[in-house]
């Protein structure tokens, strides 16, 4: 079914959040935040419901935001999950990766995680395997803030994404 403002007025708040649920990992309460203006015919573009899903995540408390991230799974990991990371996750060759790109991967994952308590998140979209790696050996320096706000905007990327594969 094609969405925009006329179909938004026609949904549920069921069915909305069935759709649009998953944009942001495992977080339907994003959904569920912007359901009114949906269902007001407020979010008829990709453009706008983007927005107002990043206004409803900027809006929550520093730990609604931490389970935000903590949702995500790890690159290249052996973890169940979301059927939009797999795909994301598969379109970039990490479910091809030698032995020694998996072991980095593991290595660089259980770094991350020590160092600021969640999972590395990148919008993998448009990067190779060595691109990932770069990213992730790079940001392994930042300070537990900078890396919050810097997860924080790669889960808005990857949700932009997922609303213009749905949209």
């Amino acid at each position: 079914m094609r969405y925009d403002a006329a179909t938004a007025g026609k949904m549920t708040k069921d069915q909305f959040v069935a759709r649009f649920g998953g944009v942001y990992e495992h977080s339907p309460w994003v959904a569920e935040g912007v359901w009114p203006l949906a269902a007001a015919g407020g979010l008829g573009t990709a453009e706008v419901m983007a927005r107002e899903m990043r206004v409803v995540v900027e809006a929550a408390s520093r730990e609604m935001k931490l389970a935000l991230i903590r949702a995500h799974p790890e690159l290249a990991g052996r973890a169940r999950m979301a059927d939009a990371s797999v795909r994301e996750q598969a379109g970039a060759g990490l479910d091809q990766c030698s032995p020694q790109e998996f072991a980095a991967f593991q290595r660089l994952n259980g770094a991350y995680n020590a160092r600021f308590g969640f999972p590395f998140i990148v919008a993998v979209k448009g990067m190779s395997r060595a691109d990932i790696l770069a990213a992730f050996e790079a940001r392994l320096a930042n300070d537990p803030e900078t890396e919050f706000e810097a997860a924080m905007e790669q889960i808005h990327r990857i949700a932009g994404f997922r609303l213009a594969d749905l949209l």
